[in-house]
């Protein structure tokens, strides 16, 4: 967010070659500061001349991030969506007519009565991550929930656009009597951090980004009095979810598990083949199109090429180091999850691009003939759990309010609940 801020400001004072030091290589050659200086001319005499930044908001998706920021010029509000890989690098840069997002209410089966939340701290190390634990009301020693994020640097409530799925999730659960931790994602806190230090970025896989973090979720609850330290389960949402087999070798104390769009396929094949969705729903491919599906093509190929002795170049590859690629490369969850011997509970909507069908049907496979791994499909939702219908698109869920459907807090409340009623 703040490299973001940055640039805009810089373009605000006409520091043109200031713009472009966090850019990455791509972008250093398609937009010099000659470019730039051209495309923000060309802004303020269309507009008038710029006033200030109105507000901002980060989108996040597997292979990038994105923060708009709403940027007041004299004659009306304009966006500048700045696009940045894992590393923390620009990667791109548009402008366009200002989009307002609200934020999506708080669902009808939230019974803020019931419940209550503070404010709590996940450590891991010298990582402190805070959070926020909803806690259903009353006595008791409550079944609990921590909830693991998808791709990108979330933040606690994973917002994407107005949308927030996991407070959803939490202030759902918590009505029906269950406790959830949420908390901000290690790559949101200390993203700059991790983009400033390259011994760090190099150095990072998806343990340092979601496994070692939820681990540490789970030790905080059971210091709570209030939560049962033998109830405690763990949901995972897409990478999240993918990472749930290897979550369940660290910590065998674990009750169960959840996995949301859970991704079984190669990380960089599932990127590949987002990219080729999205662009199939022009209708046609441009030159431009054409161009960036190659690369992204290449990037996937690379990945692939990475050599197990780290003599490897030291830069990011569809926004993450070598050594992050090369720790997936040997994880397969298919396998990986059926070492596991506690019950698990599969979920899917059947209007997901990211996270699809085929990977729910890997799953069952994996897990055929286990009496204790229940599986649901949802027609109507999409990625975020949100029903919707007709074809998916990314705007879907980037421009408009949703809650996450009734039906699935409903089965997920009813499954955790059947899980504690077994001896």
């Amino acid at each position: 967010m703040q490299r973001a801020m940055e640039l805009v400001a810089h373009l605000a004072k006409g520091e043109f070659e200031a713009a472009t030091k966090n850019f990455d290589e791509t972008m250093k050659k398609v937009a010099s500061p000659e470019f730039l200086k051209k495309v923000w001319e060309q802004l303020q005499s269309q507009l008038g001349s710029f006033k200030e930044i109105k507000s901002s908001r980060i989108e996040t998706s597997t292979a990038y991030d994105f923060v708009i920021i709403a940027c007041q010029f004299e004659k009306e509000i304009f966006d500048a969506r700045v696009v940045f890989n894992k590393s923390g690098e620009i990667a791109g840069l548009n402008f366009g007519p200002h989009l307002e997002v609200k934020e999506s209410p708080p669902p009808a089966y939230a019974k803020p009565e019931l419940f209550e939340e503070k404010e709590v701290e996940i450590k891991t190390g010298e990582w402190i991550l805070p959070g926020t634990l909803t806690i259903p009301k009353g006595d008791g020693r409550f079944p609990a929930l921590v909830l693991v994020h998808g791709s990108g640097p979330n933040d606690r409530d994973e917002t994407i656009g107005p949308n927030k799925p996991f407070r959803d999730l939490a202030w759902g659960l918590a009505s029906k009597g269950i406790a959830v931790l949420r908390y901000e994602k290690r790559t949101k806190v200390y993203g700059q951090k991790l983009a400033l230090d390259k011994k760090l970025a190099v150095a990072l896989t998806v343990n340092e980004e979601t496994v070692d973090d939820a681990i540490s979720a789970v030790a905080l609850l059971k210091t709570i009095d209030k939560i049962d330290p033998t109830k405690i389960f763990i949901l995972g949402h897409s990478l999240g979810g993918m990472m749930i087999p290897r979550i369940a070798v660290r910590d065998p104390s674990i009750a169960g598990f959840i996995i949301m769009a859970g991704i079984t396929r190669k990380l960089e094949e599932a990127i590949l083949e987002q990219t080729k969705y999205i662009f199939s729903l022009q209708g046609f491919l441009t030159d431009e199109t054409k161009k960036k599906l190659n690369e992204i093509e290449e990037l996937a190929a690379k990945i692939k090429a990475l050599k197990e002795t780290g003599d490897n170049p030291e830069e990011p590859i569809l926004g993450a180091y070598p050594a992050y690629w090369l720790d997936l490369r040997h994880y397969n969850p298919l396998e990986e999850v059926k070492k596991i011997d506690k019950p698990l509970l599969i979920l899917q909507g059947k209007r997901d691009y990211q996270v699809t069908e085929k990977d729910f049907e890997n799953w069952k496979k994996a897990l055929e003939g286990r009496k204790n791994a229940t599986f649901k499909l949802y027609p109507a939702c999409n990625h975020l759990f949100i029903e919707g219908k007709g074809p998916i698109t990314p705007n879907e869920y980037l421009f408009t309010a949703g809650n996450v459907s009734e039906e699935v807090i409903n089965d997920i409340a009813l499954w955790l609940k059947s899980m504690l009623s077994q001896k």
